[in-house]
């Protein structure tokens, strides 16, 4: 029964996830801790943490965690194959229908429609991210000792070096990791 749920949690991830991986977070974040409760939001952080480390989409590399987590390798290949069967078959109807009615207005529109979406999914992913980074308990809340200033200074000085420095992504995660890992050691 877990291969089936995980086939068509992540099945109804793939279907509705438009605009990648980051505005797929949500559908994701819904299924697995939400609705059936297979990881805690801790958890579901890690999973975005290494979803966007390790190469590939994002929305697969969830799928792939979490069906580990819950039935093995097996459930890693089911929830996997249920996350991009969807693009798969989209992508080659679009394919066709695009090289046939590529200059038909409608079209031109309805994919022009879907970005104010997208950018909202994304930008509801990122939030939630964002919540669950600073706060211990997920919730916004300045009561004590629940505001992560570590947190809030690693996201300040890497958006620095993202945005006005231009460094490279991969170095300012593999710094925060180091920073972290350091201040653990000091007392």
């Amino acid at each position: 029964m877990i291969y089936l749920d995980l086939f068509l949690s992540f099945l109804q991830i793939g279907c509705f996830s438009f605009g990648g991986g980051y505005a797929a977070m949500p559908l994701i974040q819904e299924q697995v801790v939400t609705m059936h409760q297979w990881l805690s939001m801790d958890t579901f952080t890690d999973l975005v943490t290494i979803a966007e480390m390790t190469p590939g989409p994002i929305a697969v590399n969830a799928a792939t965690f979490v069906g580990n987590q819950m039935a093995g390798i097996p459930g890693a290949v089911t929830a996997t194959l249920g996350c991009i069967l969807p693009s798969c078959i989209f992508v080659t109807l679009l394919a066709w229908i695009y090289t046939r009615y590529k200059n038909l207005s409608v079209l031109k529109g309805t994919l022009s429609s879907l970005r104010p979406a997208v950018v909202a999914m994304i930008a509801k992913a990122g939030v939630t991210i964002l919540i669950s980074a600073f706060f211990l308990n997920g919730i916004i809340s300045f009561g004590a000792g629940n505001l992560q200033v570590r947190m809030v200074v690693y996201f300040v000085i890497a958006l620095v070096l993202l945005r006005k420095l231009k460094w490279n992504p991969i170095l300012v995660m593999v710094l925060c990791g180091v920073f972290e890992v350091l201040c653990e050691f000091i007392p």
